[in-house]
């Protein structure tokens, strides 16, 4: 039921303290996981404290636990380290915060953590998440590259050394981020979400080396291996090295085995280039080439041929046929009226003959 309150009657803070407190306790116990950040252990106190965060958001709780519990559990509850704590939350009425109360204690194992992803795996491909039809080539030099790595990290150095040795004119937008540890999935999703907004960005590098599985246990988060699934910019992850296996490569655009061998994937080699464009050069002057000597031989061919080698002699010759048939004519019609004439005076004398005078 709500409180009925007013400004003139208002209810005094240990009601309220008292109430939260109720509402609370309501929930019973639970068993919460989460990745420690802190270890308190007070010499000589009897209650530890222990920082339990969210690997995803950015929550944390307050866990408190006897010295013998936290003692005993094996292996010991580090920095890092990723629990499971079975308790209940509490609320600590005269200072207003809440806690919760661990009864058991236990780390998740390695074994437990490879059955989980792989389960996961299973999950996502089914999804067709890890389908090679939807996978994206990278372009083939990109304005801007992005790179996610650790702070000062050697995988940075190999990225940004082995890019501008190949290709020195290429630009990065580097974001430093965690790498591991509870606060890594949160910053690299951040950054991941910055630099896939960014039109200026053409490809994206998740570059971190090698590592125990723990280490690299936020590479195969959920939550971030479907962000780089749903990035609309191609992804290149170059996670540890060639046994290493997170469940990000498997969705990733581009799987590089190492940092240094992503620098060799983004960019091309530009003594590889020059090399290429010099042998197109080359190709390119000698096809030229030849078909300047075919050509010159066919003008060549075509002008030996007589008609070409003295234009003026096709004309001579019909000249000469034309006079020699002029002169054929002329001797012909001369015969012609030779014989007409011959025989018009035959004609004519015979007639004088037979006349009768």
């Amino acid at each position: 039921m709500p409180l009925e309150t007013t400004a003139e009657s208002p209810v005094p803070v240990r009601t309220v303290a008292h109430l939260i407190g109720q509402w609370i306790a309501k929930l019973g116990k639970v068993w919460v996981e989460g990745q420690v950040t802190a270890v308190v252990r007070r010499p000589g106190a009897s209650t530890m404290f222990v920082t339990l965060r969210d690997p995803i958001a950015d929550v944390s709780l307050q866990v408190t636990c006897s010295r013998a519990l936290l003692d005993s559990v094996v292996p010991s509850v580090e920095e890092g380290s990723r629990i499971v704590v079975f308790g209940r939350p509490t609320f600590y009425v005269p200072r207003g915060s809440v806690s919760f109360v661990a009864e058991a204690i236990r780390t998740v194992g390695i074994g437990e953590l490879l059955a989980r992803l792989e389960h996961l795996r299973r999950v996502l491909a089914a999804e067709g998440l890890f389908d090679a039809r939807r996978k994206r080539s990278l372009p083939f030099l990109p304005g801007r590259v992005g790179l996610i790595c650790g702070r000062a990290s050697a995988a940075e150095r190999d990225v940004l050394e082995n890019a501008r040795r190949r290709w020195p004119a290429v630009a990065f937008d580097v974001r430093e981020v965690a790498v591991q540890g509870p606060y890594a999935v949160a910053e690299i999703l951040k950054e991941l979400a910055a630099l896939d907004a960014d039109p200026a960005i053409e490809v994206i590098v998740l570059a971190r080396g090698g590592g125990s599985v723990e280490d690299l246990l936020p590479f195969s988060d959920e939550t971030l291996v479907r962000a780089v699934a749903a990035a609309r910019t191609p992804v290149v992850s170059a996670i540890g090295h060639e046994q290493d296996s997170p469940l990000v490569d498997s969705v990733a655009d581009v799987r590089a085995s190492t940092p240094t061998d992503a620098a060799m994937l983004v960019v091309p080699d530009v003594a590889e280039q020059q090399g290429l464009v010099d042998g197109l050069t080359r190709r390119s002057l000698r096809a030229v080439e030849a078909r300047l000597a075919r050509e010159h031989a066919i003008v060549t061919g075509l002008c030996s041929r007589p008609v070409l080698a003295d234009p003026g002699a096709g004309l001579r010759r019909a000249t000469q046929q034309a006079d020699e048939l002029r002169d054929r004519v002329r001797r012909c019609l001369s015969h012609l009226l030779d014989r007409a004439g011959d025989d018009l005076r035959h004609r004519q004398e015979r007639v004088r003959a037979l006349s009768p005078a």
